[in-house]
C-alpha cells in the first residue's frame, strides 16, 4: 500500500533528523539526538492529546528539525543570544518543514498552519501551538529534568522549571504532575510551582 501523505512527511521529517551528528545514549543503544527527540514529542503529544490533528503531529515530530545545523556558539552567550538563536532556530524548522510538505504535495493553507504551530504564534491563543508548547515542557520534564538537575544548582533549576510551568496550560500542568519524578527532582518542582 503507498504511504500517505502524511506518513511521507513524518519519513522525511526522521531522514533528516537521522543525519544529527550528536547522540543520545538510551539502554546502551547510540541515537541520533534529534531523530529520538522528535520521536520522543510525537509519544508524548498522542499521550497528552490522542485527538491531536495531523498539522500538530507534523509539527511535534518537526519541532527540533536540523536543529544541529545552528549551534548556541554562534550567538552571544547570554539571554538575548539564546533568545535570538532560539528565534533563528525556530524559522529554521518552519521554513525546512514547510518545503518537506510542499514537496509531498500539501496544500499552502495545511504548510501555513504547520509553520504558525512550529514557530508558535499566538501561544495561549492558539490551541495547537499551545498543546505543542505543553509537550515540549512534557518531554524536557519526563526525560531531560534529571540530568538537567544534575549539572545545575537548585536555584537555577527552580527558576527554569518556574519560566517552564508559566508557558504551559492547566492541561499540560496536570499532565506534568503525574510524571514519575525522583524525590529530589519532586521537591524542586513542588518548590517552583509553589
Amino acid at each position: 500500500m503507498k504511504p500517505t501523505r502524511f506518513e511521507t512527511a513524518i519519513a522525511l521529517i526522521d531522514k533528516k533528523n537521522a543525519e544529527d551528528i550528536n547522540t543520545y545514549q538510551v539502554a546502551d543503544i547510540e541515537y541520533p539526538k534529534e531523530l529520538l527527540y522528535s520521536q520522543r514529542m510525537t509519544r508524548k503529544l498522542l499521550q497528552f492529546d490522542p485527538n491531536a490533528s495531523k498539522a500538530l503531529q507534523i509539527s511535534a515530530r518537526a519541532q527540533h528539525i536540523c536543529r544541529w545545523k545552528i549551534a548556541r556558539k554562534e550567538y552571544p552567550m547570554d539571554r538575548v543570544g539564546y533568545l535570538k538563536w532560539r528565534e533563528t532556530l525556530k524559522k529554521m524548522h518552519a521554513e525546512l518543514t514547510g518545503e518537506i510538505l510542499q514537496q509531498v504535495g500539501f496544500d499552502d493553507q495545511f504548510v501555513d498552519r504547520v509553520q504558525k504551530i512550529i514557530l508558535k504564534k499566538l501561544l495561549k491563543k492558539n490551541e495547537e501551538a499551545q498543546a505543542l508548547e505543553d509537550t515540549t515542557c512534557l518531554v524536557f520534564l519526563d526525560y531531560y529534568f534529571e540530568e538537567f538537575a544534575a549539572k545545575h544548582t537548585d536555584e537555577k533549576v527552580i527558576d527554569i522549571l518556574k519560566k517552564t510551568w508559566v508557558k504551559m496550560s492547566d492541561k499540560g500542568h496536570e499532565a506534568a504532575l503525574k510524571i514519575p519524578f525522583s524525590d529530589k527532582s519532586l521537591a524542586l518542582v513542588k518548590q517552583a510551582i509553589s
